[in-house]
């Protein structure tokens, strides 16, 4: 026995030292990375997998239909059914086994990718502490855009990281990476390709090439509908068509549907998916969007949601701009240097960099030193040039311009207001723009707006963040608009409550690079100052002028419940007045018959001066007990001139503001009878203006425009 231990253990030792002598380097492609590492992209689990699918290919619609300047037109359809069902369609061989004569029990399956910890804690809790567990669902997605090339179509959603959003510009992605990452989890969860279908005209393409329109203004139709089914070689990062073939577009179609079949969990993550289009029609209040879904297996299940278009107006396309001498590093600067077709380094700061002028730029190169010459070639700079000059770049201050921010895209005030309005509703709702800023050479704009009320709106502060244009629904504790919104802002100053009354924040940040934190990009830190700076005067803004409307709001208010104390007890005053009255009159009558009474002591008036008592002359007294018997004053004829004096001093208080029916008073409508008048500035003095009003600072021409 000692000996076969002892021969174990060496065989043991020799396996173990032989395993490591031939480990081998290994490398893996970009897609075969994403599908191991897939929560990178937002694909937890099988429910956040489901919610950021729908995501990604909803906002490539939104990208298709921006880049030709099209009213995007996007309708997303989710059709769920069970394990059983899938088979069904797919033919899947199940050979039944006596514990489970059927399928239905799918729900109880893992799936690839499902790593839900909150599924950790249900084990053993069997099949109802999971119910509507993992599914599997066909998701459609169309749009009017500019479509799809069909030769094209391959790569550009079966290669992950190509896209066409690389360089120095406000996208809603960046690294082509979105589709890819939703073929990726159908073939990891069911083994089923993707399916797209487009139209496309030749010579349009995203990002202002060509038009839709022709000279009439009528829109082109594409010749030809492509239908692809496509797949993707995990290890070769390549495309692998299965399909490909065209036809007659018969439909006079011009677009982009794509379906996919995915496996995940609309239960936990039904109110995920509604809440990100109702925030998504806040921020694109010129699309039309709509999401069907439907399950196989329970009709009752089904929904519908319409956001109808709300603007026709569409922000204008962002701009790619050159990198800022304050956001390069040496990596960067290498590259550019390699690629630049400029002669000398002179051109090269002046042509390939943003924001440095040529005097910038002479006076650059002489602070660089004797070994750096305006004429030298840029590839003559060795790595020790190179580092000298990241660093004067990112440390001269003064000497730059900076960042412009005229290359952003920014929803408008006017857009994020409808917006608010067409799916909040609420009472009353202010909107800002702060001032265009920048950080690390990346210029950045912040959009805000405040609401009090509307729909479903509960008490406290409820922040909504979005950065370019996407909602961002999770990790909102730690973004920097929940933290301003929280904790910068004194609400109090400007008449709100921030515990009772119910607050809307909307913040919107645009910039062409969004600082987020984590891997998710789900929220925006508070660190950086200048972003912070800036999305408090926003919401400062708002406030600002919320304040003298809400001023007005609460003195209204306050007169009201002030008229309604008063009124409440207007009864029982009326009634103790005609009592008194009444007993003076007896007493009266009682002294003219020659009786007379003593008043009781603690009615007696002791020490008070006559200059404090009610004086009133006996014709008066007189008049007053004979309207008494006479029966002219009356306790209701008391209670109605009270009444009258309650209403008159009310009336007063509120400033003619509404009258006592709760309508409209003449001043009011009068006001509502006023022309809006927009300010809209020119740069060319018009010719046809006879009447101007000029001011040491600005010339205003009225001009009739019609709207």
């Amino acid at each position: 026995m000692p000996p076969t231990k002892t021969k174990r253990s060496n065989s043991g030792k020799k396996s173990s030292s032989k395993s490591k002598k031939d480990e081998i380097q290994q490398s893996k492609s970009p897609a075969e990375f994403f599908a191991e590492n897939q929560s990178i992209a937002g694909f937890d689990n099988a429910g956040k997998s489901l919610y950021t699918t729908l995501r990604e290919l909803i906002e490539n619609s939104l990208d298709a239909c921006e880049s030709v300047n099209v009213l995007p037109d996007i309708s997303v359809t989710i059709e769920e059914m069970t394990q059983a069902q899938f088979n069904k369609m797919r033919g899947v061989p199940t050979g039944a086994s006596p514990a489970k004569p059927n399928a239905e029990e799918a729900d109880d399956v893992k799936l690839p990718g499902d790593d839900d910890p909150k599924d950790k804690d249900k084990k053993g809790k069997g099949k109802k502490a999971r119910a509507g567990g993992e599914a599997y669902f066909i998701v459609t997605v169309r749009d009017n855009g500019c479509g799809m090339a069909h030769e094209a179509i391959p790569d550009l959603l079966g290669r992950v990281l190509s896209g066409s959003k690389y360089g120095v510009r406000q996208t809603r992605g960046k690294f082509g990476l979105g589709a890819k990452m939703a073929l990726i989890w159908s073939k990891k969860s069911t083994g089923v390709p993707i399916k797209i279908k487009t139209s496309h005209v030749k010579g349009v393409r995203g990002g202002g090439g060509g038009s839709l329109l022709t000279e009439e203004g009528e829109r082109k139709i594409g010749p030809k509908v492509s239908s692809c089914v496509l797949d993707i070689d995990i290890y070769k990062n390549c495309p692998r068509v299965l399909e490909h073939k065209q036809q007659a577009n018969t439909e006079k179609w011009i677009g982009t549907e794509m379906e996919v079949l995915v496996a995940g969990n609309w239960t936990t993550y039904k109110s995920r998916v509604v809440q990100y289009l109702q925030q998504l029609a806040i921020i694109t209040p010129y699309a039309s969007l709509g999401m069907d879904y439907s399950n196989r297996s329970d009709e009752k299940k089904e929904m519908t949601l319409r956001f109808e278009r709300r603007s026709e107006q569409m922000p204008a396309q962002a701009r790619e701009v050159k990198h800022h001498p304050s956001s390069v590093n040496n990596l960067l600067i290498q590259q550019l240097l390699e690629r630049t077709s400029n002669k000398t380094l002179f051109k090269f700061l002046t042509n390939d960099l943003s924001g440095i002028s040529p005097s910038a730029a002479k006076k650059l190169i002489q602070k660089l030193g004797n070994s750096f010459d305006g004429d030298m070639g840029p590839d003559e700079l060795d790595d020790k040039q190179t580092t000298r000059l990241v660093q004067l770049l990112r440390s001269t201050d003064g000497l730059f311009k900076s960042p412009d921010g005229g290359c952003l895209s920014p929803l408008g005030e006017y857009n994020l207001n409808l917006g608010i309005q067409k799916v909040v509703e609420p009472e009353i709702i202010a909107t800002a723009r702060d001032k265009p800023g920048a950080y690390d050479g990346h210029p950045f704009i912040v959009e805000a707006a405040v609401s009090l009320g509307g729909n479903d709106a509960k008490e406290g502060i409820t922040v909504v963040r979005f950065a370019n244009r996407i909602p961002l629904l999770f990790e909102g504790g730690a973004d920097v608009a929940t933290r301003v919104a929280n904790s910068k802002i004194k609400w109090s100053s400007y008449k709100i409550d921030h515990k009772k009354d119910r607050i809307g924040v909307f913040v919107s940040i645009v910039s062409t690079k969004v600082p987020f934190k984590g891997t998710g990009k789900e929220y925006i830190g508070d660190d950086i100052t200048e972003i912070q700076l800036s999305v408090k005067r926003a919401l400062q803004s708002c406030c600002q002028q919320l304040r003298a409307h809400l001023a007005k709001r609460n003195a209204l208010r306050d007169v009201k419940e002030r008229k309604s104390r008063l009124l409440k007890y207007v009864p029982d005053v009326s009634r103790s007045l005609f009592g008194i009255l009444e007993g003076m009159r007896k007493r009266k009558l009682e002294e003219e018959d020659g009786l007379e009474r003593v008043a009781s002591p603690r009615k007696r008036v002791v020490g008070m001066s006559p200059a404090k008592r009610l004086k009133s002359s006996e014709r008066e007294k007189t008049a007053i007990m004979n309207n008494i018997s006479k029966g002219n004053l009356t306790e209701d004829m008391i209670k109605q001139h009270l009444i009258e004096a309650v209403e008159e001093t009310a009336n007063a208080g509120i400033g003619d503001n509404e009258d006592e029916d709760g309508g409209k008073s003449k001043s009011k409508s009068v006001d509502d009878e006023r022309q809006s008048v927009y300010l809209v500035p020119i740069y060319d003095k018009p010719n046809d203006v006879q009447h101007a009003i000029q001011h040491p600072l600005f010339d205003f021409f009225p001009i009739n425009v019609n709207v």
